[in-house]
């Protein structure tokens, strides 16, 4: 066992991909839930669609054809959601998406479990 001080890095998630079996249906479907701009990305060897941030060292991820793990059985990410919860909420029933969680308290917000189209694991959060 290493007698190092433990790795405490600023940010320990540094990059989310999200698996998806349609990039422009999950473009769509993230664009409409938070609305966001997600625009599809063809200038590297695989297409994606990268989340926004307003802050260029900002902690993000991207959407990109893949394999999805399937009725929330893969990782959940959790996204900030622009707005109240509950309208969040809404939208991912209306784009196409499934919230399969109560709302749940903790310290630093709310969130809900939700499944996208593709039955990827999402939580949708609001902070205090």
């Amino acid at each position: 066992m290493s007698s190092a001080a433990p790795f405490t890095p600023p940010h320990f998630t540094v990059w989310s991909e999200i698996p998806v079996t349609d990039l422009d249906r999950a473009i769509d479907f993230y664009n409409a839930v938070f609305l966001i701009a997600l625009k599809k990305d063809e200038t590297g060897p695989n297409p994606m669609a990268m989340f926004p941030t307003s802050d260029p060292d900002g902690v993000a991820g991207h959407l990109y054809p893949g394999k999805p793990a399937g009725d929330g059985a893969g990782p959940t990410v959790h996204f900030a959601c622009p707005d109240t919860l509950e309208d969040a909420l809404a939208r991912v029933k209306a784009a196409g998406g499934e919230v399969v969680s109560d709302i749940i308290s903790i310290p630093s917000g709310r969130f809900a479990y939700c499944l996208d189209p593709d039955r990827n694991s999402i939580g949708v959060f609001a902070y205090n």
